[in-house]
């Protein structure tokens, strides 16, 4: 398939570029219908709601709120009256309101507060927050602050209102880009490789989000979906065309034509990225276990985008690389590379460093690295549940300012008001038992609707405290039954806490089996027990330290005005489940990278240490990169503007930094050199049940046994083994492998450094040498009719691969 697309370039972008704005023409015609349904089957709060709905059925429009504060004298002085009251008229014939219910009218008393500095008016629109048209919000906002003046301050609150706070849409996403190109481009040091993982991250979120925006005309899907689905499909796009791109070039630097370089990365890089993919999507769908429907369109959203940058990976990107041929290397690499000739393989400067740093002490880093991630996951254990509102916005927000307003004039529970709802019965002493209750500070009862009676109680603590929480379940569990009716605790935070207990509790099933499934699918890829139990324990240990960094950072609010991202509260309910879906499925793609090189260094050597070396060697500053790359695109979300993403965002950068920075580059490697060949033990009768799944391309048969014609080796390769001072090496593993890696014969020098291994035919073979004090080298050879004398020279700290 990259052979293909590689020579058909040409059609294959022409395909791609009609599926970007065919389907961003079909979205911008359809427009947009997400919605944001938090249906809690069997909670107290779901048969409340569906009361209200039997009660009230025209009451879907969202309602804002107008508030304002006198500095001197009342809200009721005719001088104020004056003021507001043409601003509220004015606001009720907007075409779009559908009404205003304003302090001044005959029952808009309430609507003042006790002292007559504070009063507030509601503003009902017509349609639901995210359907009301942002240039009528806008006009409304307008409108009420052309009252304000010294001595009066006007302000705004509600979704609606909220909208039209928020930054430019793609802000985010262009912020997270440009940082990610500048990242680029300081890796691969040319501009047009730069560009090709923003073109594949450009069209696979793209066409990722368009689609996403028409499947909300069939399915409900939340409004976050399409952010959580541009962040994820920002971050895998660049990553994973990063990853193709590396080994492409390293490819063409070895001396391999460009159209070969491309079809090896495809076939090597490429496979990992299919696997990677696949695990991504794996991790997002354990959402559906949860059963809450607000989830399954983010599911479907995200799910989406990640196939799609998959899909231009693999496809797109061999068509773009045709296009650029050599010039995918920058002008000093071109010139190096015709003027020297090919690079030989292998790793070397400080990955290569490092990688023999953590061979040498492997539980001296180990410790540290464990130390470090324990003390960041000890605030973990402080983490509550719940939902941030509007007194979360920043506090040079209108919005955060109306609510603060109202919290002051009205009490801190006015803006997380409770309904209590009961059909048929007697009201008299269910309203008095919640007159009596502590914790109360207001309780009005509206009048009959279609036989249902909907009290509303206004607590004294605000909607995010614990004390809100246990008023709810004491207005269940005692005053309720104490008053002798059916009646249910709805209202917005009733249902946030019913959302929270109900995430909680499904909270274990859910890490169990995203846990679960990556489990058996590296089980079926490296073929090893260790390694996906060895995966699993890891990603607890970031979703630990990566939940701690949020709890620190959000629930204490340590740092939280640096990041300029408001009030700190609870974590929002949903947030673990869609964190942990992607964190693991993050952390799946760096530990596939990493073992799979890891994987097929022992598939051809049998050698452990030399196969985490080799393969953290080779991989760790690419995954470094891309997980720079990422932290990037995440903290951009910062300035979404919605509280949700920004939250997702900072422990997204936080969990990928950790596990690039610390676990895959320390602790892993660490723990497998300290395992040894039990990495990849696996029982014979397992084995054989295993279905088989190529993470690596396949590799070539042994010699026919017409080649092995003379019952003895065809020739030899024999020479010394010296260090750069021309020192002999003894006991250095001298191996002999076929052009697919297949192993044909090992030996070990002697103490004079000589060595000899038999080869079958002549033909281009593998000689890879490895000693522990001086590290490793693998070149390839050719051997002719007769013996060939090589001789290696071992350099402290170099790391050669076997490819």
């Amino acid at each position: 398939m990259a052979r293909w697309c590689y020579r058909h370039r040409l059609v294959v972008l022409l395909l791609w570029v009609g599926a970007l704005f065919g389907l961003g023409f079909s979205a911008s015609t359809a427009g947009t219908n997400y919605a944001n349904v938090f249906s809690l089957p069997d909670t107290d709060s779901k048969s409340a709601y569906d009361l209200m709905e039997k009660a009230f059925p025209n009451t879907s429009g969202d309602t804002d709120t107008v508030v304002w504060k006198v500095d001197e004298g009342s809200v009721r002085d005719q001088a104020v009256r004056d003021r507001i009251r043409p601003v509220l008229d004015d606001i009720a014939k907007m075409p779009g309101v559908g009404a205003v219910a304003s302090p001044y009218d005959a029952r808009g008393a309430a609507q003042v507060s006790r002292d007559g500095t504070i009063a507030y008016a509601q503003v009902t629109f017509v349609k639901r927050a995210n359907e009301v048209p942002k240039e009528l919000v806008q006009d409304v906002v307008d409108t009420a602050q052309g009252a304000d003046r010294a001595g009066l301050q006007v302000e705004l609150g509600g979704q609606a209102i909220q909208r039209v706070q928020e930054p430019p849409q793609g802000l985010s996403e262009g912020v997270g880009i440009v940082a990610a190109a500048i990242v680029l481009f300081l890796a691969f040091g040319s501009f047009f490789a730069m560009t090709l993982p923003i073109a594949i991250a450009v069209f696979g979120v793209g066409t990722g989000l368009f689609a996403t925006q028409l499947l909300s005309h069939t399915t409900d899907v939340p409004d976050i979906a399409p952010l959580l689905a541009s962040l994820i499909g920002l971050g895998v796009g660049i990553d994973y065309a990063l990853f193709i791109v590396t080994r492409h070039r390293r490819g063409i630097q070895q001396g391999l034509e460009p159209e070969e370089a491309a079809v090896t990365a495809l076939n090597t890089s490429g496979r990992a990225v299919l696997f990677a993919g696949g695990t991504v999507c794996i991790a997002l769908a354990g959402m559906l276990v949860t059963r809450l429907r607000f989830l399954d369109g983010v599911v479907i959203g995200t799910s989406l985008t990640v196939v799609l940058s998959v899909l231009a990976a693999t496809t797109l990107l061999p068509a773009l690389l045709g296009f650029l041929g050599p010039r995918v290397l920058s002008r000093r690499q071109r010139r190096r590379l015709a003027a020297q000739g090919p690079e030989p393989e292998g790793a070397s400067g400080l990955a290569a460093r490092w990688s023999t740093v953590v061979e040498k002490r492997p539980r001296r880093i180990a410790a540290l690295a464990l130390v470090f991630m324990a003390v960041l996951a000890v605030p973990v254990l402080s983490l509550r549940l719940g939902a941030t509102d509007q007194g979360n916005d920043d506090g040079s927000t209108t919005t955060r300012k109306a609510y603060d307003l109202l919290a002051e004039g009205f009490g801190p529970g006015f803006n997380g008001p409770l309904q209590v709802v009961t059909e048929g019965g007697e009201t008299s002493a269910l309203v008095k038992g919640l007159e009596d209750t502590p914790g109360v500070a207001r309780v009005a009862a509206l009048p009959p609707a279609q036989g249902v009676t909907v009290i509303q109680v206004v607590p004294t603590t605000s909607p995010q405290s614990v004390e809100t929480d246990r008023l709810i379940d004491r207005l269940r569990d005692d005053v309720v039954p104490a008053a002798g009716v059916e009646a249910h605790v709805g209202g917005v935070t009733a249902v946030s806490k019913d959302f929270s207990t109900v995430t909680g509790d499904r909270l274990p099933l859910f890490i169990a089996t995203i846990i679960g499934l990556g489990f058996l699918l590296l089980l079926v890829a490296f073929r090893s027990l260790v390694v996906p139990l060895t995966a699993a324990l890891m990603n607890l240990i970031a979703a630990a330290a990566s939940f701690g960094v949020l709890v620190a950072i959000f629930q204490w609010g340590w740092g939280l005005e640096l990041l300029g991202l408001g009030k700190e509260g609870p974590i929002n309910a949903f947030l673990p489940v869609i964190m942990l879906s992607l964190l693991f499925g993050l952390s799946m793609d760096y530990q596939v990278f990493l073992v799979s090189r890891m994987h097929e260094e022992w598939v051809h050597t049998r050698d452990n240490a030399r196969a985490v070396r080799v393969g953290l060697a080779e991989t760790s500053r690419v995954i470094n990169s891309a997980a720079l790359i990422m932290v990037c695109v995440f903290m951009a979300f910062v300035l979404s503007g919605d509280s949700g993403a920004a939250v997702a965002g900072v422990g997204l950068a936080a969990a990928v930094a950790l596990d690039a920075f610390i676990l895959r580059t320390a602790l892993v490697p660490a723990a497998m050199h300290l395992l040894g060949d039990s990495n990849w033990w696996l029982p014979k009768g397992l084995e054989k049940r295993l279905p088989h799944l190529a993470v690596e391309p396949k590799e070539e048969a042994a010699p026919s046994p017409e080649a092995r014609a003379g019952g003895g080796p065809a020739s030899a390769v024999h020479g010394f083994v010296r260090t750069a001072d021309g020192e002999p090496v003894a006991g250095a593993a001298v191996t002999l492998l076929s052009g697919g890696g297949r192993q044909l014969d090992r030996v070990e020098s002697l103490a004079d450094g000589s060595y000899i291994v038999s080869v079958p035919a002549p033909g281009t073979y593998l000689l890879a040498t490895t000693a522990p004090t001086y590290g490793s080298r693998a070149r390839q050879v050719v051997v002719g009719e007769g013996p060939l004398v090589y001789d290696v020279e071992l350099v402290e700290g170099e790391v050669d691969a076997v490819n």
